[in-house]
């Protein structure tokens, strides 16, 4: 159920080994897991784009699983707050 007062929405670049060792994957689950929405893609540059949204905790608790990945290595993150959106539903791979 949507929550406007605890949901929050970042969008979050990801920069270091993040493509080809199954980055979009584990980003999939982990945000299944932790029951958020929004969407991951990979960037021409080598970089991971994510829009998240859930709270805070959630959020957090998706970057830490997906950093916690043997194969994935995040060098740096650039974060940026966005206007939660109430009708999405769900999370997704872009392509």
């Amino acid at each position: 159920m949507f929550n406007q007062k605890n949901t929050l929405r970042k969008c979050i670049c990801f920069y270091g080994r993040v493509q080809a060792v199954g980055f979009r994957f584990q980003a999939q689950h982990a945000a299944k897991h932790h029951r958020v929405t929004g969407w991951v893609k990979n960037e021409y540059d080598g970089s991971v784009t994510m829009e998240i949204q859930g709270t805070e905790q959630q959020i957090n608790a998706v970057v830490a699983e997906i950093d916690c990945d043997p194969y994935i290595r995040i060098e740096r993150m650039e974060t940026k707050w966005l206007e939660p959106d109430p009708t999405e539903r769900g999370f997704r791979v872009r392509h």
